[in-house]
């Protein structure tokens, strides 16, 4: 029997849930031994493989770099998973959408924005299911590494991505 493969990608978000994966300590390490690892931020893995069993998914789609990995991500593996709330529903990513594009821009960079350096930015920054089709969504910012562990323990055994009333509540 072959173990899961997994892996996890950091597209439009500030890193906080790949902060919260490392926070399992130990337990990361346990769950790591039960799969491989074959594309994460965590590992210095250029090409995200085919073949992909469970992806947790960190960010919004704000980019075109983003939106060309989400349809990657999407062809390439059997279970998406929405981790955290810039995946779930844009969150902080999605803060210049109200103002739009170029109001955005413009704060940032003033007059004249970077022709180069910097990703070509979508009109809007959605969350992931509004790009690709997803299977699980985790919301939090960032969810709890309880929460973590358990929907990932639930998805290497095989079983629904199911957490319990208790781990469900944001308080």
């Amino acid at each position: 029997m072959t173990r899961p493969r997994l892996a996890t990608v950091w597209l439009s978000g500030c890193s906080g849930c790949h902060m919260s994966l490392l926070n399992l300590h130990g337990d990361l390490l346990g769950m790591l031994e039960q799969c491989d690892l074959v594309y994460s931020p965590l590992a210095d893995i250029k090409e995200y493989p085919r073949g992909v069993d469970i992806v947790l998914v960190e960010g919004a789609v704000a980019n075109e770099d983003n939106r060309e990995m989400a349809g990657i991500i999407r062809r390439r593996s059997a279970c998406v998973v929405s981790l955290g709330d810039c995946a779930v529903n844009g969150n902080v990513s999605a803060l210049r959408n109200p103002s739009g594009l170029a109001a955005t821009l413009g704060r940032v960079y003033g007059e004249a924005p970077p022709e180069h350096g910097v990703a070509h930015l979508l009109p809007r920054a959605v969350p992931l299911h509004q790009v690709i089709g997803v299977d699980a969504f985790l919301p939090g910012c960032p969810p709890a590494p309880e929460r973590i562990r358990r929907l990932l323990t639930c998805l290497l055994q095989g079983q629904p991505a199911e957490l319990p009333p208790e781990l469900l509540s944001f308080g």
